[in-house]
């Protein structure tokens, strides 16, 4: 089965187990304002984001918009419906809406969905550029320190598990899962954690 987009291989394994392994550290992200954990959802739920044409105009929309507003990716997870992922921003940028802004309106541009219409885009969405593949706002949460950062990594990982979509975080394809096992960071037979179990931002 495909991956999520081949840009998420820019998560570099020694990072990845350095922020995953590392014992909490207050407050030392909180300082930089760089980190953060968000979730978009597609337009009334529409089940579109796994298929085809929705992945490879994501992977085209971020490979684009990182050339000219660098971001790091530390996790992502794509889903029917939603998608959750955790960015770190250039020190001193904390511009993630003009990224997801270019991303979204990007992916709506080139996202071909022969014979599946996405609704009635009005001349208000037509005017917010998003096609009625997304919902108009996006949640978004400012990474606290490393134990913040650790139960977010490990809730965009474990996050098809809860939903029903696979019995094993490692038996889902569209995450940066696969490349923290082949970091150490986790085993192939995670099971989750009690945080990551009981957060809920959906």
């Amino acid at each position: 089965m495909t991956r999520l987009i081949d840009p998420l291989r820019a998560v570099p394994d020694s990072r990845a187990r350095t922020l995953q392994c590392a014992p909490p550290c207050p407050n030392r992200r909180a300082r930089t304002g760089t980190t953060y954990f968000f979730t978009l959802v597609t337009f009334r739920r529409q089940a579109i984001l796994c298929l085809p044409p929705i992945r490879s105009a994501l992977r085209r929309a971020l490979e684009d918009v990182r050339v000219a507003r660098p971001f790091h990716i530390d996790a992502w997870v794509l889903l029917p419906d939603h998608m959750h992922c955790i960015w770190t921003l250039p020190e001193g940028d904390v511009d993630y809406s003009t990224r997801w802004s270019l991303i979204k309106n990007s992916v709506s541009r080139f996202a071909v969905l022969p014979g599946r219409p996405t609704g009635e885009i009005s001349t208000s969405r037509i005017k917010h550029r998003d096609a009625a593949i997304w919902q108009r706002r996006f949640y978004e949460h400012q990474v606290r320190d490393e134990r913040d950062f650790n139960n977010h990594v490990d809730y965009v990982h474990f996050n098809p598990v809860r939903h029903g979509h696979a019995e094993s975080a490692a038996a889902w394809p569209y995450s940066t899962f696969h490349r923290y096992v082949r970091a150490g960071v986790y085993t192939p037979d995670w099971g989750g954690t009690q945080p990551a179990k009981s957060m809920w931002m959906e």
